[in-house]
């Protein structure tokens, strides 16, 4: 099995914006440092498309700031920073996954695999 599943883009969906607030709680991050931070914990690279629209909306919610930098390497870099909002959601989050976590490892372990209720 490979060590970097690939997983649907729809259920990725459903816990990106948890993942991004975890790593922006850690440190202060651009757009393509965040998809370098993500990959380092074995997910998929995400496109443009993904992680620029999910940090507007996370920034739109107040969640998230950013500011402007200099960057050593050419033009300024927007980097995020978790607000206080975003801190608690951050909190909430971790909360709920660790829930969510249990009930589908215990679904898991306690019915083998897929195919075995069903008829032939």
């Amino acid at each position: 099995m490979e060590s970097e599943l690939k997983i649907s883009s729809q259920m990725l969906k459903g816990i990106l914006e948890g993942c991004i607030l975890i790593v922006i709680s850690r440190e202060t991050v651009y757009g393509y440092e965040m998809n370098k931070k993500l990959q380092a914990f074995g997910f998929s690279p995400l496109s443009e498309g993904t992680i620029y629209p999910l940090l507007l909306k996370l920034q739109n919610k107040g969640l998230i700031e950013s500011e402007q930098r200099l960057s050593p390497d050419g033009p300024k870099r927007k980097y995020f920073s978790l607000s206080d909002t975003g801190q608690v959601e951050c909190e909430r989050f971790i909360q709920q996954w660790r829930i969510l976590r249990h009930s589908v490892d215990q679904l898991i372990e306690g019915g083998g695999s897929c195919d075995e209720g069903t008829n032939s």
